[in-house]
């Protein structure tokens, strides 16, 4: 089975708890997350059974949305509450205005270079930054570029400090960093209270399942391994070429009984405007390929054979990827 499950992990269970489950649950071995979710976040985690684990390159690309809580007058070793204090100023939040904080957020936005937090899964020299935090081991962080392609104050409760956002973003960006970041152009400090992923891509909290319900049924909850790769254009083969793509064959104009173009560029080039970045520079940050395909074969129903791409100079389409080869 090359299939996907979107998971609606709750707080507490980290990435590796959520793989263990499944295999649990289905017997199958095989079986990877599209990008850790931290375990005190909630939201949508995608899982991949078997040979669907390949679709990770092309998810990428996907945007990301969260909605996040953070403290004001907060800093924490770990930019979350549930990191060591280092510092408390929420005496100080009295003077801020919501005029001031969505003055601070402004900057956060469009093709940006984000410090990560010291405690995260960035390697640097072969180990991971955490592995440095732990045993104090100060060590240069460089800044890395995320593309924000949106974030919205949704609620700023100065009373208390509580600040509610939503933010909209590319693979990589640690939204720890933006309460930081905020924090510090305040003055006072912030932490991350809350994270929820609402959707990464294709998957969303709408088709996300829970633990609970994976217990009844996990049949059920099974998504086809193309199904968040509707972005990447379509190519339906003639009868008898299939097997020839799967073997890694090289198909033409005449192999392709019908081809819908790919919308990467399109849809690129459309949030690049909305975050104030350039499309070339965002495609270009995320590894975004405007030539990509998705490939059929047609007997008495469309089969996903894998992916190919476009090479305008050869006038032909090569094999990307192949997630399927027995039965064709």
């Amino acid at each position: 089975m090359n299939a996907i499950i979107n998971l609606l992990k709750p707080a507490g269970m980290s990435s590796h708890d959520a793989v263990y489950l499944l295999r649990k649950l289905t017997g199958y071995k095989h079986i990877g997350h599209t990008g850790t979710l931290d375990p005190m976040a909630a939201g949508v985690l995608p899982l991949c059974f078997n040979s669907a684990a390949r679709i990770n390159e092309y998810l990428d690309m996907d945007r990301k949305t969260y909605r996040c809580e953070m403290i004001l007058g907060l800093t924490t070793d770990t930019m979350d509450i549930w990191g060591t204090v280092i510092e408390d100023r929420r005496d100080r939040i009295g003077a801020a205005r919501e005029e001031d904080v969505r003055k601070a957020m402004e900057p956060i936005r469009g093709l940006i270079r984000q410090t990560p937090p010291k405690y995260s899964a960035v390697r640097i020299g072969g180990r991971r930054l955490y592995d440095y935090a732990r045993s104090g081991q100060e060590v240069e962080i460089p800044q890395r570029p995320v593309v924000i392609y949106r974030l919205e104050l949704i609620r700023a409760d100065l009373a208390t400090g509580r600040i509610l956002f939503e933010v909209e973003c590319s693979k990589g960006t640690y939204i720890r960093s933006i309460c930081h970041d905020v924090g510090q152009a305040l003055g006072v400090g912030a932490a991350m209270s809350f994270l929820v992923r609402s959707a990464t891509g294709a998957f969303t909290l709408e088709n996300a399942v829970t633990p609970e319900r994976l217990k009844e049924d996990w049949q059920s909850c099974v998504l086809p391994a193309d199904m968040p790769l509707a972005h990447l254009g379509r190519l339906r083969l003639r009868k008898g070429r299939g097997s020839w793509f799967s073997n890694g064959g090289w198909l033409t104009a005449g192999d392709v009984t019908d081809r819908q173009e790919p919308c990467l560029a399109r849809m690129w080039k459309a949030s690049g405007e909305t975050c104030g970045a350039s499309a070339e520079d965002v495609m270009e940050h995320i590894g975004a390929d405007s030539k990509l395909l998705r490939v059929y074969r047609v007997y008495e129903d469309d089969v996903f054979l894998g992916t190919a791409v476009w090479r305008p100079e050869q006038k032909k389409y090569t094999t990307d990827k192949v997630f399927r080869t027995e039965g064709i």
